[in-house]
């Protein structure tokens, strides 16, 4: 899906996507309705706990930012520091810009980008929540696409993002435009889905499993030459299939669906893993 698909069939990707997430967020919690379209875990804190994320940092999210849907912890690994402005690609309902926001302190900054009017709703009534809670005022959101930033050239330290990039019909845009807002010197932290190897056939043509952040996937070596394009430096890939066994362990239905359909004597996270990628934006000469 990198660079497959016509200029309609990437919108209707989007709106298929921008559809289900509005469902998502207008539910109240990580499903969209029931049976194999629910999108995400049941059980959202305990999936972010074996994520990495801790009891603290959880604690401190306003009710329902966290809507389980998740596959790594970006913020963990980009290894913030105070002061620092952070951007988050497909941000949904704030879970990981609250994070980062604890992490960065009043001097920093944090800014989520996503392009589904209802989750930006319920990200800036988390917000008002959120600054009460904590005293942080440093959170900001922006409806946008990810393939076309809100964001000035060459202005944040960091870029983060959690199971998003795999639902882009466009993705070497979106690298491109990660290379594009980060300043020099500057770095992503990504978790991401991706593929092992190809998935079956009746699995890719599923809606539900895009909304899912399955069928969009890409294999490694593609997402590898993507980030590589798009001029951005120090790059590492790690795989955490593990990840993909706990989401099906915490009731994510639609990878439960997956579990059924993969060929006798395998398992999903013999096709699909979570992919953890860093790089960085070159600094300039002097």
């Amino acid at each position: 899906m990198a660079g497959c698909c016509s200029g309609n069939n990437k919108q209707d990707v989007r709106d298929k996507v921008r559809e289900g997430y509005g469902k998502i967020a207008t539910s109240g919690g990580g499903c969209c309705g029931s049976g194999a379209s629910c999108c995400g875990s049941r059980q959202p804190d305990a999936l972010a706990q074996k994520l990495g994320y801790s009891e603290g940092e959880l604690a401190a999210l306003p009710e329902g930012a966290n809507m389980g849907l998740s596959c790594g912890n970006p913020a963990a690994v980009a290894a913030l520091r105070p002061g620092e402005t952070v951007l988050d690609l497909g941000s949904g309902g704030g879970f990981d810009v609250f994070i980062c926001a604890q992490k960065v302190g009043p001097k920093g900054r944090t800014i989520g980008v996503d392009m589904t009017p209802e989750m930006l709703s319920k990200a800036r009534r988390n917000a008002i929540v959120f600054t009460e809670r904590t005293g942080l005022a440093n959170v900001e959101f922006r409806l946008g696409e990810i393939e076309h930033l809100p964001v000035a050239d060459n202005s944040v330290d960091v870029i983060i993002s959690n199971c998003v990039i795999n639902l882009s019909p466009d993705k070497s845009q979106v690298w491109r435009e990660i290379a594009r807002v980060l300043r020099p010197g500057g770095r992503a932290a990504v978790s991401d889905i991706a593929l092992l190897r190809p998935l079956p056939e009746a699995l890719r043509k599923s809606v539900e499993a895009l909304v899912g952040c399955i069928a969009g996937a890409v294999l490694v070596d593609e997402t590898r030459k993507m980030v590589q394009a798009a001029g951005l430096e120090d790059a590492i890939f790690e795989a955490k299939s593990e990840a993909i066994d706990q989401m099906i362990d915490w009731s994510d239905p639609i990878h439960r669906e997956l579990a059924g359909k993969v060929p006798a004597g395998t398992k999903p996270s013999d096709f699909v893993t979570s992919l953890i990628i860093t790089a960085r934006k070159t600094e300039l000469a002097g």
